[in-house]
């Protein structure tokens, strides 16, 4: 019996705090300004009039400005990459 009324008090303890959305916000913020980077990888489509165009994107950061963004398109294996580093902007 003590041990139920244990579980239902740690239960209801848990349940009480609201972690609203502004809470989240500010955890997601201090999470962003630790990293050193990023990697991403997703998908792009393009509609121009009734043309569609599918991209593969990989896109990877780094907190020193550095990025380098990677798009291939679906239907010809076309790549094309965009790199900026301490030298400059390259495509």
């Amino acid at each position: 019996m003590k041990k139920i009324l244990i579980l239902c008090f740690c239960l209801l303890i848990v349940g009480c705090g609201k972690y609203t959305v502004k809470d989240a916000e500010k955890d997601l913020e201090k999470k962003i300004n630790k990293l050193d980077g990023y990697n991403l990888t997703g998908e792009m489509e393009i509609i121009n009039n009734d043309d569609i165009y599918k991209y593969d994107v990989d896109v990877s950061y780094s907190k020193t400005d550095k990025f380098r963004v990677s798009l291939k398109n679906k239907t010809n294996n076309h790549e094309q990459i965009i790199l900026k580093n301490s030298d400059g902007v390259y495509v």
